[in-house]
């Protein structure tokens, strides 16, 4: 897993790479610069999904864990209903 630090410093790159394509844009429609945007706009926002799970499992813990513990107790639950 990669630290936020790494994935922030992904973020503003890919973000300047972003900025200069669409500076090229506005130049005049080009579609391979229009393709390569929309291929950075995807890449972005897995970026920040990445960055979220990250903050997460910094925050409360590791998902697997997390969903391991809530099945037992939904088990245990029902086993005592």
């Amino acid at each position: 897993m990669r630290t936020l630090e790494q994935i922030r410093e992904q973020i503003e790159q890919a973000s300047d790479r972003r900025a200069e394509l669409w500076h090229k844009l506005s130049e005049g429609h080009d579609p391979s610069v229009a393709t390569k945007l929309h291929e950075l706009e995807r890449e972005i926002e897995q970026l920040w999904n990445e960055q979220r799970s990250v903050r997460a499992a910094i925050r409360f813990g590791d998902r697997e864990k997390i969903l391991r513990r809530a099945r037992t107790e939904e088990r245990i639950e029902r086993s005592a209903a």
